[in-house]
Formats: C-alpha cells, structure tokens, sequence
C-alpha cells in the first residue's frame, strides 16, 4: 500500500470517528438553541467557553499536542518502545504540573480576563458575573483536554487512530446528558440553567481523557510521575512549542478581536457567530483533523529516515485529497447555508431572525473553507522539518489581515464584517503556508496536481449546478438537504471518477469503495 493511500486510510478512520463527534457537537448546539437562543445566558457562556477553548488550541490540539506527537514519533525510530515509554511519563509528569499552575491562575483572575475579553459585558453586572462564574467552572477542562491530546498523540504515533477520534465524541455525549439534565434540576433549585452546560463541559473533557487511557495501557504504557525538565525531549519540546505559542497566541489575539468586535453590533451577535463557525467546524474536522493527524507522524517518519522526496510527494497528494474534501463543503455550505441553519436550530428560542442573522455569517465563512484546509495540510510539514516558527508567522500575518478587513468594513458590514475578516485572514494565511512549503521542499504543484486541481474546480461546478438544481425542485428546507446533499454529491464524485486522476477521489473510495 502506497503512502498516501496508508495517510488517506488512516485520514479515513479519524473521519468516521470525527463525523460522529461533529453530529454530536451539532446536537449540543441544537439543545443550547433550543434552552437558550441567542440571548444573555447563551451570549456568557459562549464568551465563558472560549477562554478555556482558546487554550486548549494552545496547550492541547496547537503547540503541545503537535510537539509531543513528533517528539515521540522520532523517539520511536531512535529508541526501543519501552524506552520511548519511559521518556513519555516523565514528559506527561512535567506537562501536568504546568497545565495544574496555568489552570489555578487563569481561575484566579477570570474576572479580568472577561473584563478583557468582553468589555461591554461591565455594563451588565449580573451578566458579567454569570460569565465569570461559567469560566472558573469550566476551565479545569484545559487540563483534561490538554493531557487528552497528549495521549491521542502518543497512539497516533502507535498507528491507532480512530478510538482517539473518537474520544471527542464522549466529551460531546457527556455534555449533552449532563447539560440536558442539569438544565432541569437547576429550574428546580433556582439557579441559572446555563451552569449545568459549563458543568458538561467540565466533566465531558475528563470523560475524554479516561476513554483513551485503557488503549495506551493496552499498549504497554504504564505512568509514573517524575518530574525531569531537563529532559532532552523535554527541551525539544520546548524549543518547538514556544514559536507555536507565540503564533497560536496570536490566533488567540485574533479570536479575542473578533469577540471584541462581535459583543459591540448588538446582543445576539456573539452568538450567531458563534452558531455559524460551529456548523462549519464540522467540515473543518471532517477533512482537517483526519489529514493532520494522520500525516504528521508519517511525515515526521521520512524527515527523520531522510526521504525528502517521498516527503514531497506525499504532502503534495495530501493536498490535492484534502481540496477534494473542502471544495464541495464549501459550496455545499455555501448554497444551503438558510437551510441547514433552519433545520439544525429553528425551534424553542432560537427565531427566524437568527437564522437569517447566522446563515448570513455562514455564507462568509464557507470561502475559508479549502484555505484552512490547505492550513491544516501544510503545518505538519513545518513540525515535521522543526521549522515551528513559520506557522506561527502565518499566524501573524492572518491577525493584521483580520483586522483590517474588520476596521475598515465593520461600520458597514457590523457582525458581517468579523466572518469577512475571518475568511480573508485565512486566505492569506494558507498562502504564505503554500509559498513557504514550496521553499523547503520544492513546489508541489506538478503536473499531476496541477491536472487534478483542474478537475476539482470543474467537478465542483458540476456541484454547484446540481445544487442549484435541487434548490428549484424542492420547495422544503429539510428535503433540499435530505436529497439534494446526495444527489448534488454523487454528481461530484461521478464526474471525478469519470476524468479526473485517482487522488481526487482516494478518500472517498475508504467509504465507496465501487468508485
């Protein structure tokens, strides 16, 4: 089996795993609409939750748990497994003790990070202590979801790929039981309900952390707390984190002005946005968490045994499979924003107002949809090289382009603008990626490429075509996406099998293997 066909299998089964925790983040969404809507209680924790969410791209999915993940895929080239074990311990001893500090002291000073975060909430006192609150109960979930990335990292690197997938989709679960019968009970007792949302939160991280651990057991890893920060992995580890966290940190910065600027246009705001990154995420996991995780510890393989060739030309295919991925979401996102948005939150709380309001940011948001993949294709090689700094530059370049486009279209626009700034931040971030990527291992835009990229603009015409088509036959919301979905996917991927080359349609043979 070629390698890209070995990255795009493995892609393949973190998909199943993510497609299943996104259908359950979509209905922890639903029941937040459906408590909630787009008001007070809805626009704290929103503000509350992305404190700790912030942080854990920081600590968990960004810096940490990429390093860790390299770190101990050369680890297990260089050295027998036991040994690697060994080193891990002491590596995930060293790690809790800074993430217990970083938790003890963001909780300390919650109030100031909301007043910094959201400062329009000061005017509002009952809402601005109902979002400090929810932060200090939610942010110990940083520490489960960091020290969860870091043993998903550790079984990636042993080839298992689909239970730590899957583990997102047990946080998602533990949310919405919790949630849904913490909402009731808090009715009873006489206390805001949305606290029982931040207690989901709280104890789905840990429940995501205890699902991974019997598998890294089975595998022969046996923990024991030793704490060594002069470890030489643990100094690599530092050496690749620190430009991370200086170019997640600005990300951070980034989000911290589009959540700045969303709490001015007007209650709701935050909240609607918020609705419509969180349809779109689904994708985003879908193709971007599946290609990351799967390739990075195959790329890391080939630097480390010098295959710089093989190297190229598997970032190079993952590339075109990951635009076969987010060419169609994006359009199909694009065409049916009014649709999914109705069918997914209209009911309890959540009016036709805010689904006008939040598939309107949908549409925006659904350009960025190839260029972050493109992002998330293209880090991994950087890690892969040790060459961390270079995402984190990106990074730079996206906020300055973000706020830009935000100041000079926010009077206009109001909460459109922070979607527009989104979505051209992310352009201009994959761009530099791809024009950098091609400076360390030569363009990967060969032939080959080229060709299938070609297709895949043609196909997704195609797409747009039948979508459109789908549109004028059925007059209901629910049976445009029930059926035409389908048929304006299978128009796609016909035309793809029919011309274009096989990489366009790899990651689609894992679950139609006809084609």
């Amino acid at each position: 089996m070629s390698k890209i066909s070995q990255v795009t299998r493995a892609a393949g089964s973190i998909t199943i795993a993510v497609f299943l925790s996104r259908i359950l983040g979509l209905i922890r969404e639903q029941v937040l609409a459906y408590f909630f809507g787009a008001g007070r209680s809805m626009d704290a924790f929103v503000v509350a939750y992305r404190i700790p969410n912030l942080l854990r791209d920081l600590f968990a999915e960004g810096a940490l748990g990429a390093a860790f993940t390299k770190v101990f895929s050369a680890s297990l080239v260089k050295h027998p497994k036991e040994k690697s074990f060994q080193i891990a311990s002491i590596l995930i001893s060293n790690i809790l003790v800074v993430l217990l500090v970083v938790v003890l002291v963001l909780a300390l000073f919650s109030p100031q990070i909301v007043s910094l975060i959201a400062p329009d909430f000061e005017k509002e006192p009952d809402k601005f202590w109902l979002t400090v609150n929810l932060t200090r109960i939610m942010m110990p979930f940083l520490l489960f979801i960091s020290l969860s990335a870091v043993v998903a990292g550790m079984l990636n690197s042993l080839k298992v790929f689909f239970l730590p997938a899957l583990s997102s989709a047990v946080f998602n679960l533990v949310c919405i039981v919790i949630g849904v019968s913490g909402y009731y009970l808090a009715r009873e007792k006489g206390t805001p309900p949305i606290y029982a949302m931040g207690v989901g939160v709280l104890l789905g991280g840990a429940a995501q952390l205890a699902f991974q651990l019997p598998a890294l057991f089975k595998k022969g890893f046996k923990f024991k707390f030793k704490v060594n920060f002069r470890l030489p992995e643990m100094k690599e580890i530092a050496r690749l984190v620190f430009p991370v966290i200086f170019g997640l940190s600005v990300v951070q910065i980034n989000i911290f002005i589009n959540t700045f600027f969303a709490t001015s246009c007007g209650e709701g705001a935050v909240s609607w946005y918020s609705y419509a990154f969180r349809i779109m995420y689904v994708p985003l996991g879908l193709f971007g968490v599946g290609l990351s995780q799967a390739l990075l510890p195959e790329l890391t393989k080939q630097i480390t045994e010098g295959n710089f060739s093989q190297a190229k030309e598997l970032y190079a295919r993952c590339l075109v499979v990951s635009l076969s991925l987010s060419l169609p979401s994006a359009i199909g996102l694009y065409a049916f924003s009014e649709e999914v948005v109705k069918v997914l939150f209209e009911r309890g709380a959540f009016g036709v107002r805010d689904t006008y309001f939040t598939s309107q940011l949908l549409k925006i948001l659904s350009f960025s949809l190839p260029f972050y993949a493109f992002s998330k294709t293209t880090v991994p090689l950087f890690y892969s090289v040790s060459r961390t700094i270079i995402p984190a530059l990106g990074s730079v370049l996206a906020v300055i382009t973000n706020l830009a486009v935000i100041l000079l279209t926010i009077k206009l626009l109001s909460i459109k603008a922070v979607a527009l700034g989104t979505s051209v931040s992310l352009l201009v971030q994959a761009v530099f990626l791809l024009l950098v990527a091609t400076y360390f291992l030569g363009s990967p835009f060969n032939k080959y490429t080229a060709k299938s990229v070609f297709f895949l603009i043609l196909a997704g015409l195609f797409l747009y075509g039948a979508v459109f088509l789908s549109k004028e036959i059925f007059a209901s919301p629910l049976m445009r996406l029930i059926l035409g979905i389908p048929f304006a996917g299978g128009v796609y991927l016909v035309f793809l099998r029919l011309f274009a080359p096989s990489d366009t349609y790899l990651f689609f043979k894992r679950f139609f293997p006809f084609l």
